[in-house]
């Protein structure tokens, strides 16, 4: 392959070996998937279905909360039966429950397979991490930038194709989101037949095999994590709402906040995030986030007290920076997630660091439409200091983290 031609920079973009290439392909296609089904499905079930809008959220909220008990011991399986064939599983389990969505028509139907669902995406998610931290090979910074890079070019591409099917606004239409959604899980289960076999590690002698749970450091950064994401929906919902309530701002800039988080997090990733190595990287990191939500959050509060001709302006330059902040804050969650993991037990702690984070997006919308809405302005400061506090915690979590290793575990310089 010629250095420098199309195919050379596309290998280099997409990983260092075979075994990355596969596992960032078989990601992307899962994440085109999710964005063809996540961005309609709410519609979905309430316009095609007939279902009443609050019966669909109580079935995914129920299902989501029986999911989020499913991070751990899925986690446990993949460290002791093999990350690989778990997630295969995993995914094989959501090809057929999303595949049964289009016979749906009752709530109990819907509560059930969207159950089944979440458990085997939340199995699915640690067996994931597991992988990713197997496969990330001599430069694993580099790879999880790479990967998170494509990881939201799928997610964008599948929601412009949502969009279409959602303009169409035929049950056709729609059902066919739902199946291709469905196939990608089955493309991906496919894709992962193509990584060598991940045996389970042994733990080292003389090291005991204690739980997730008993590991303070990793606790506290899993509560703080979980915390630190509730900048994802202030770009998704909170934002939004403020821009059509409270701003002058035409409403294009609703989609344009989209556009924009999402081709500055594509762009940037794997340029800042291949640099976020150590645990050490990660707690800098994390206060790095908290910092740049410090000035984002702010400016999109002042979008609602400046004039038209400003506030679409402001509202793009404050995504610039709230985009950089999430690309500092997800650089340092797989610094310290991994990090801080033996390698042994990366499924369960993988697990663990899912159930924060998914913990804290189920909380996130009733904190930032109540708390935050409610306060106006005021909120909007309350949240970046909020957020500039967590990420003040990140360099003493770190030291901390590094101190209670094994002493082969993090080959890291305690110095933060």
């Amino acid at each position: 392959m010629i250095k420098g031609s199309p195919a050379g920079r596309i290998a280099r973009m997409t990983g260092d070996s075979g075994p990355e290439r596969v596992l960032i392909a078989a990601s992307f296609v899962n994440r085109v998937g999710n964005g063809l089904f996540n961005a309609a499905a709410a519609l979905y079930f309430t316009l095609i279905v007939g279902l009443p809008a609050a019966q669909v959220g109580a079935a995914l909220t129920i299902a989501g909360l029986i999911g989020l008990c499913a991070g751990i011991p899925g986690g446990h399986l993949a460290d002791r039966r093999g990350a690989r064939m778990i997630m295969m599983l995993a995914l094989v389990v959501q090809a057929v429950s999303m595949s049964a969505l289009v016979l749906v028509e009752s709530w109990a139907a819907l509560t059930a397979i969207a159950t089944v669902d979440q458990i085997a995406a939340a199995a699915g998610g640690a067996a994931w991490g597991a992988l990713v931290a197997r496969v990330g090979g001599e430069r694993p910074a580099v790879f999880r930038a790479k990967l998170r890079t494509f990881v939201n070019l799928g997610v964008v591409l599948g929601t412009v194709g949502a969009g279409l099917a959602v303009a169409a606004d035929t049950r056709g239409a729609y059902i066919a989101l739902i199946l291709g959604n469905a196939a990608s899980f089955a493309l991906c289960a496919v894709l992962l037949l193509l990584l060598p076999p991940c045996p389970a590690l042994a733990a080292p002698p003389r090291q005991r095999r204690r739980s997730a749970f008993a590991d303070r450091p990793f606790l506290v950064f899993t509560a703080l994590y979980g915390a630190m994401g509730l900048q994802y929906p202030v770009v998704s919902l909170l934002l939004p709402i403020w821009i059509s309530q409270h701003t002058e701002a035409p409403r294009w800039t609703v989609a344009a906040v989209f556009a924009a988080n999402s081709a500055f997090c594509v762009l940037l990733q794997t340029r800042i995030g291949s640099r976020i190595e150590t645990p050490g990287d990660g707690g800098r990191a994390f206060r790095t986030a908290g910092l740049l939500f410090l000035v984002s959050c702010p400016m999109m509060a002042l979008a609602a007290h400046t004039p038209v001709w400003a506030a679409a302006g402001l509202i793009v330059v404050a995504v610039f920076v709230h985009s950089l902040g999430e690309i500092w804050e997800s650089s340092a969650g797989f610094a310290l997630g991994f990090g801080l993991a033996p390698d042994h037990a990366q499924g369960q702690y993988q697990g663990l660091l899912g159930l924060g984070f998914s913990a804290g997006q189920a909380l996130a919308p009733a904190i930032l439409t109540t708390v935050v809405l409610g306060l106006g302005t005021v909120g909007w400061l309350l949240l970046a200091v909020f957020f500039a506090a967590l990420g003040a915690a990140g360099p003493a979590l770190a030291r901390w983290g590094i101190r209670t290793r094994p002493q082969t575990a993090v080959a890291e310089d305690a110095t933060v």
